[in-house]
């Protein structure tokens, strides 16, 4: 097993990867994504009600997975529609498989 140096990690690379780690650690956040993932669009209220949560937890939990890059969402009128970043989403799941790796 490779033990890294200093010198190889980049600090902020790494701050980064841990705070969008800890998004995905609540079980709602989970739940939320596994729902976008299996029906790729939905609005704060489809999913609200989806997830038998109030709006303004929906909302939280939304806005922090947004904030972390794993949310993507567009306006469609009055409603936002989010999504799935699967980009995103790919990148943590094959850091964590790295890391598993060594």
């Amino acid at each position: 097993m490779k033990t890294p140096t200093t010198a190889t990690l980049d600090s902020e690379l790494l701050e980064k990867v841990a705070t969008r780690l800890k998004a995905l650690t609540h079980p709602m956040r989970i739940a939320i994504i596994d729902l976008l993932l299996e029906k790729e669009k939905l609005t704060v209220t489809e999913i609200y009600k989806h997830c038998k949560i109030d709006q303004a937890s929906a909302s939280t939990h939304l806005k922090i997975l947004k904030e972390n890059g794993v949310l993507s969402s567009a306006r469609d009128g009055k409603m936002r529609i989010y999504s799935v970043n699967t980009k995103t989403l790919k990148s943590i799941i094959d850091c964590v498989d790295r890391c598993n790796a060594e």
